[in-house]
């Protein structure tokens, strides 16, 4: 994502994993966008499994009110794939990336399906 969007810069990359034993959130680090002052869009990456991204969702809506556009790593996955760790287990429709998508653009933010794409739509709504 960092080399997609290389033309529009970025300030601070978070990596923050999906292992069972979570540190810091995607929240966490929304909640840190919004409260700088220097940052002026968010670009935020999830993948298949668990339900990070449908919360961070829920916070979007309530909390953010800088431009978010979203990636969720897994449309192609075969199904019932994991990602490699217990964190990304997908059970029935929960955790599908069609799911996270959803529920992240009905707080409001645009969802590419590629990194490429999710850089468009972040230089759709920059105006670059």
């Amino acid at each position: 994502m960092i080399y997609e969007i290389r033309d529009i810069g970025f300030s601070t990359a978070v990596g923050i994993g999906g292992d069972p034993v979570i540190g810091t959130t995607h929240i966490d680090c929304l909640r840190a966008f919004q409260d700088d002052p220097d940052t002026t869009a968010i670009v935020m990456i999830g993948e298949i499994g668990g339900d990070a991204e449908e919360r961070a969702a829920a916070f979007i809506s309530e909390y953010v009110t800088k431009p978010v556009v979203g990636y969720v790593a897994g449309f192609t996955a075969p199904e019932g794939k994991t990602m490699g760790h217990a964190g990304a287990i997908v059970s029935g429709s929960s955790g599908t990336a069609q799911a996270k998508k959803d529920a992240l653009e009905a707080a409001g933010v645009k969802v590419g399906q590629t990194p490429s794409e999710t850089a468009q739509l972040m230089r759709d709504i920059l105006g670059r």
